[in-house]
């Protein structure tokens, strides 16, 4: 494998706005360390010791090369006084900015886990990807605010790379709570989502301001509208899903490499 790329040359990248440039580095979104690290060890990154985020953060950067590409994975880290995953939509705002202006990437990828629908086809270690994001959780009813607070943002389309995985495509929804209230879920209906997330939208919300093109990856650990607690669904299948996860992510970057944007 060869050597991760030095600060120095990270600092000297410049963004990519040219869908046609073949993709080199490639920034990886993903809330818990549960997901995150089968992907560490399958591409054989490295920790960073001598961070690029801001001195206090928790957040966590993983890098090295994988055919060809720059892959870094960032994690938010654990809370500092609870020690929990710090999962959410600030977070994965805060760590989106940082790791774009610092690495800037040719391709974010936020990948994760999520509930799914069965209404809408879903089941249980499902992959997508996802084709629009937005938020279920704040509810502006003021005219063109509602729709601020909705926030629909369009993931970067990938016709070939979804034919020839064969992935799921359906409509991400964000929100900061892992349960589903009755008003979550009007609004998720209104959204029409397949699958619902506590980070996507977010990561969208901050890759659409800094124009950075993004790819939404969604495996499923439980049933929202099934007869199943959710958090116990959610805890029983994480660890099978994190490993389908794991494959699915592996799958998309070796089909990346060597591609553009606009080959994807």
């Amino acid at each position: 494998m060869a050597p991760p790329p030095t600060e120095d040359d990270i600092s000297n990248q410049e963004p990519s706005t040219d869908q046609s440039r073949t993709i080199s580095t490639i920034v990886i979104i993903i809330a818990m360390q549960t997901e995150a690290l089968p992907l560490v060890n399958a591409f054989e990154l490295t920790e960073d010791t001598n961070s690029l985020f801001p001195k206090g953060t928790p957040w966590v950067r993983y890098h090295g090369t994988y055919k060809g590409l720059n892959v870094n994975i960032i994690w938010p880290g654990k809370d500092a006084v609870l020690g929990v995953d710090s999962v959410g939509t600030v977070s994965a705002s805060l760590v989106t900015y940082a790791a774009i202006q610092a690495l800037q990437p040719d391709l974010i990828i936020n990948a994760g886990t999520a509930g799914g629908f069965k209404a809408k086809g879903a089941c249980i270690g499902d992959v997508y990807v996802a084709s629009e994001v937005a938020f279920h959780d704040r509810r502006i009813p003021i005219p063109v605010f509602d729709l601020y607070g909705v926030g629909l943002r369009r993931g970067c389309s990938t016709p070939n790379l979804v034919k020839e995985l064969d992935f799921k495509v359906g409509k991400l929804s964000t929100g900061d709570s892992l349960d589903m209230t009755p008003q979550d879920e009007a609004s998720i209906l209104a959204n029409d989502a397949v699958i619902k997330d506590m980070e996507g939208a977010a990561v969208g919300y901050v890759t659409d301001l800094l124009k950075a093109p993004a790819i939404f990856v969604k495996a499923v650990t439980d049933i929202v509208d099934g007869d199943k607690p959710t958090s116990e669904e959610f805890l029983h299948n994480l660890s099978a899903v994190t490993v389908a996860l794991g494959k699915a992510v592996t799958r998309v970057l070796d089909y990346i490499a060597g591609k553009s944007i606009s080959e994807l």
